[in-house]
């Protein structure tokens, strides 16, 4: 029941078992600890941008100038708002931080193009995970990538972020688009 316990339980059956060197220990629990604050200052960062984002104003000329482009089509704006998600949400490099910024773009924007509250739900949640699965800075992909690279031999951008982008955002967009417009 207890996580720092079972922590030290399991690195100590690791060395035990020679998984880990004894003399590696420090090195792992500090790039442990580096990827970890890389991932807070991550989120930091988002949270920040998206309190920037907010009290700009300007979100209601984007969300004009959008549904100019799609010409109020369902389909078209929500393909819109999925690619503008990935690269805001790639960029940042977490969902959880981007969230707040999705939601403050695509909630007007839903409404002008009509879409439900729980197609606009569908959209949120679909274009923070896309650009998640495939960012390099994202928690989703450097926490699989520590672990993995634990010989050494795991590259993160060929081994982890390009398949996990092809065979998880594919499927995504598309059922985005259908929630989306079906929701």
């Amino acid at each position: 029941g207890s996580l720092p316990l079972g922590a030290i339980v399991a690195l100590a059956f690791m060395v035990a078992t020679k998984v880990i060197k004894w003399g590696e220990v420090d090195n792992l629990v500090s790039g442990g600890i580096g990827i970890m604050g890389l991932i807070a200052f991550i989120m930091l960062v988002a949270a920040g941008y998206g309190s920037v984002i907010r009290q700009t104003g300007a979100i209601a000329g984007l969300v004009q100038g959008v549904v100019g482009v799609v010409g109020g089509s369902k389909i078209m704006g929500s393909f819109v708002m999925l690619l503008v998600g990935l690269f805001v949400t790639m960029g940042i490099g977490t969902s959880f931080g981007t969230i707040p910024i999705l939601a403050a773009i695509y909630v007007p924007l839903c409404i002008e193009l009509g879409i439900s509250p729980l197609g606009t739900i569908v959209l949120i949640a679909c274009a923070g995970a896309l650009g998640d699965a495939g960012s390099p800075a994202s928690d989703s992909t450097l926490g699989p990538t520590a672990g993995l690279n634990a010989d050494g031999q795991h590259d993160h951008i060929r081994d982890t972020c390009i398949p996990t982008f092809i065979h998880y955002n594919i499927p995504l967009i598309i059922a985005g688009i259908i929630g989306g417009v079906l929701f």
